[in-house]
């Protein structure tokens, strides 16, 4: 049945698919089901298995919550590649590229106060490697899924020419809607073997290295916004759930599950 689809109804399979199944997969979705199950065959008398559903429930949040198992899911992939001390090591570097994040684009308020914190990190480091590059352009990228919202890529731009940046060396990328559009956007700038900085958070750098390279440009990862790597685990919070944990593990469950989904969309069609 796939077979016949077309590259456009394959699209919008895998555009409506994967946020229901990453939706699907996240702890307290995952919680909730067992518990509404649980309800469900208690009123059908089955009181011993809603108790195990119950349970499992509670036992998954305590456990996805827990900084330990956070972490040890989270480590992995944000630091797969490690931050870039000294830009001017790399002066063939022909532009900065920083991948679209969230932020308020209704509020009023200067754009820099609007971008969310793993926006303002992404920014920041990327202001940070053109700084060291004055011949490398800097290339904000990001759109909205809302057509009635602003495009984060804007909100990028005006940050950092309020921030000093000549507005002659920003180039806006305002059309992409994830990392493997972002990747050929970029492309199309640079050109096949384009070599660039790529800046995003740590924890999405593996995807993003991977969609830049299947759009045959060079990235050199310049990843920020680590959760990992700095916890002192002799402290009463680290042994205690929390929120924050809780943030870390659906954090990395969807990029293990974007990874797995680039893959499988690989095996399936030969090219992302």
């Amino acid at each position: 049945m796939t077979d016949s689809l077309g590259v456009g109804e394959q699209a919008l399979m895998w555009g409506v698919v994967k946020p229901i199944v990453a939706t699907l997969s996240m702890p307290l979705a995952l919680a909730t089901l067992l518990v509404w199950s649980a309800g469900g065959v208690w009123l059908l008398g089955r009181r011993r298995l809603g108790r195990i559903l119950v349970t499992l429930g509670l036992l998954l949040v305590f456990v996805c919550s827990w900084t330990p198992v956070a972490n040890r899911l989270l480590k992995p992939l944000e630091w797969s590649y490690p931050p870039v001390w000294d830009p001017r090591a790399y002066p063939d570097v022909a532009a900065v590229a920083v991948l679209g994040g969230g932020w308020s684009s209704d509020l009023v308020a200067p754009a820099s106060i609007r971008l969310s914190e793993a926006s303002s990190l992404r920014l920041l480091e990327g202001l940070r490697l053109i700084e060291a590059l004055p011949e490398a352009r800097l290339l904000v990228s990001g759109a909205s899924r809302d057509p009635t919202r602003l495009p984060v890529a804007l909100g990028y731009a005006e940050a950092a020419r309020a921030l000093g940046v000549d507005a002659e060396r920003i180039l806006v990328l305002d059309t992409p809607v994830d990392t493997a559009q972002e990747a050929y956007a970029v492309r199309k700038v640079l050109g096949k073997g384009g070599r660039l900085f790529l800046v995003t958070s740590a924890s999405h750098m593996r995807r993003a290295v991977r969609h830049f390279e299947l759009a045959g440009l060079e990235p050199i990862p310049a990843p920020t916004g680590f959760n990992t790597g700095g916890v002192r685990r002799h402290t009463l919070s680290y042994w205690l759930p929390s929120a924050g944990s809780l943030r870390k593990t659906e954090r990395a469950i969807y990029e293990y599950l974007g990874l797995l989904a680039l893959e499988v969309k690989l095996d399936y069609r030969g090219h992302p």
